[in-house]
């Protein structure tokens, strides 16, 4: 059975191609599930796919969607290109490695965007009395560089370099996920943990509204990691209204919603659209996507867009 389909805006058709995208395809029956593969617990990408895991099931019947717990950015670019994931969340500087086929990738990976979503911001996190007021405080120190397989990895290593740490000789670097991190600041086992995440971050608005924690300004390491990484970091500002802290400066990193180049063009659009005409039910999920721009969705360099998306893109300028 030959399945041809035709792009619409009209969800209420793209739901009736969908459910032939389901049922066959170029590579024979289609699985109905949608795996989406998010994050860790306390995070922004856990909470937002979960929003869009019902925005799916709202908008596309036929599709059975289902939220993965993962390490994040690296752990998701993986699990898309083993097929183990159809749908991901990504920081544009983890995406660009596998784009490239860069270390921790062994060489350049099938992947798409659908969306630029909005910035992470990289949260340095002391408790409040800590004498660390910069990077250079955190030599000798025993620090959360972030979980295994996500994003904050690959921006702790970076950073710390760019302030000339040594992450194997000048501190101790331990992995450990948002939660393991937080319980591990409070009970004084580290000094100090790195999570890149939106605003705001669950996990960090419980500490400060503990008061026992506060962030260390960042701000003047954008200009060096964006000189020697590119141009995936921006200067930032933690407003006091994130987490009741004092405004803190950072690095903002964009954040991608990845497939695999392979995905159907018809639901590629489909899930680009539904971004858009779901976001009132997918900032209940989470405020950050309030951000969502059509005017700036479709910059994902050096991430291609989909060709769904990039249907979808110029139905809107039309």
């Amino acid at each position: 059975m030959r399945c041809h389909m035709a792009a619409t805006r009209a969800l209420a058709v793209l739901s009736v191609l969908l459910t032939v995208v389901v049922a066959c395809g170029a590579d024979g029956p289609r699985p109905s599930s949608l795996l989406i593969a998010t994050g860790q617990h306390g995070g922004v990408y856990l909470d937002y796919g979960t929003g869009l895991a019902k925005a799916v099931s709202t908008a596309l019947p036929g599709i059975r969607p289902q939220v993965l717990t993962t390490g994040a950015s690296v752990d998701n670019l993986r699990l898309i290109t083993a097929r183990r994931a159809d749908v991901a969340f990504a920081l544009a500087d983890s995406a660009a490695l596998a784009v490239r086929g860069a270390p921790p990738f062994d060489r350049p990976q099938p992947v798409r965007a659908l969306a630029r979503l909005y910035d992470n911001y990289v949260h340095l996190v002391v408790q409040a009395g800590s004498g660390i007021t910069s990077l250079a405080g955190l030599r000798g120190k025993a620090i959360a560089g972030g979980a295994a397989g996500s994003g904050t990895e690959v921006i702790v290593e970076r950073l710390l370099r760019v302030a000339d740490l040594d992450p194997d000789r000048d501190l101790t670097v331990r992995s450990m996920d948002l939660e393991a991190s937080a319980e591990a600041l409070r009970a004084g086992s580290i000094d100090a943990f790195f999570f890149s995440g939106g605003l705001p971050t669950k996990t960090i608005s419980e500490l400060a509204a503990r008061r026992i924690i506060r962030l260390v300004d960042l701000r003047s390491y954008a200009g060096p990691m964006r000189r020697r990484h590119g141009e995936f970091y921006s200067e930032r500002t933690i407003p006091a209204s994130a987490y009741g802290l004092p405004e803190s400066g950072t690095i903002g990193v964009p954040d991608y919603l990845i497939v695999r180049e392979d995905m159907d063009d018809a639901l590629a659009y489909a899930l680009t659209e539904l971004l858009f005409t779901h976001r009132e039910a997918l900032e209940e999920a989470h405020p950050e996507a309030r951000r969502l721009n059509v005017r700036a969705a479709f910059s994902t360099d050096p991430v291609a867009l989909h060709l769904g998306a990039v249907r979808y893109y110029r139905g809107t300028r039309s």
